[in-house]
Formats: structure tokens, sequence, C-alpha cells
């Protein structure tokens, strides 16, 4: 679906793919993940990329058996998109460390001008499956929030 290189582009996004993917019998917990990775592959580009050349972004997803891939596609930005380790006290810059961290795999692709930033979810049909370390993504989750807590 092509989106106005907006914000609010973002909740549209969510939406739609959650009804999208519970629609397909999808398990909540894979539901969760992979709008979670849209959002954040979307914030990105809407935060560090040109629109493409229509002044909007593509997002798309195809479910192929256990898995759902998303994707985000942009005019492109003056960096490659590529995961880092924030600080404790660092307030962004985490977004594709979650995408990393919830994917079983996420990477860029490039077509002349446009950049295609995609990761694959699982959606397994088990609410309380592991994230791809093995750890499940609210543990995760909780565990960063008691270190923020901390400090």
């Amino acid at each position: 679906m092509l989106l106005p290189h907006v914000p609010s582009s973002v909740a549209v996004a969510r939406r739609r793919l959650t009804a999208d993917l519970a629609a397909q019998g999808h398990c909540e917990a894979a539901v969760d993940d992979a709008v979670l990775v849209v959002s954040e592959l979307l914030s990105n580009a809407l935060r560090h990329a040109r629109p493409l050349p229509s002044g909007q972004v593509k997002v798309a997803w195809t479910c192929t058996g256990d898995r759902v891939r998303v994707a985000v596609s942009d005019g492109g930005a003056a960096t490659e998109p590529r995961a880092r380790r924030p600080g404790l006290s660092s307030l962004g810059g985490r977004g594709l460390d979650i995408v990393e961290h919830l994917s079983e795999s996420w990477g860029v692709a490039h077509e002349g001008p446009i950049t295609t930033v995609w990761a694959e979810v699982a959606a397994v049909d088990s609410p309380d499956r592991p994230a791809p370390n093995g750890v499940s993504a609210m543990t995760e989750i909780a565990r960063a929030a008691e270190e923020l807590a901390e400090h």
C-alpha cells in the first residue's frame, strides 16, 4: 500500500496489517511482532529517508507458510539502515535493534533510487513461542525496562 510520507501513516499501516493478519488466523503474538516490526521500519523511513518520487512510502507484507515478510520502500537516505547499540540514556536509535530481535532475518535492498528494508517474522500459531534468540520478546522488553529503571 502507498501511504503519505507523514507520521500518521504508521498508525494506518499498523491497523491494516493487524486486521489482515488477524483475518488470516495468525496468533496474537505473531501479529504483535509483525506490527511492531512494520512500525519500526516505517518510522525509520519517515524519519531518515526521502519519500518515493510520488511523495509517498510503500508498505507491503506477504504471508508464506510460517513467516510474515514485511517491507517498507522509500526514496533512499544518505546512510545505509543498520542496527546499532545505543546507550541506556539514549532517547532513540533502537528501531532496527528491535527489528533484529523480533525478526528471523532482515535486510536492505536497493533498486535504483528506491530503498526497501524488509524483515521476516515468525507467524507460528503459538502465543508463547520464543523469539529467534530463545527469549520471549516480552521477557526481553521487561529486562530492558528494569535496566532503564535502575539508571
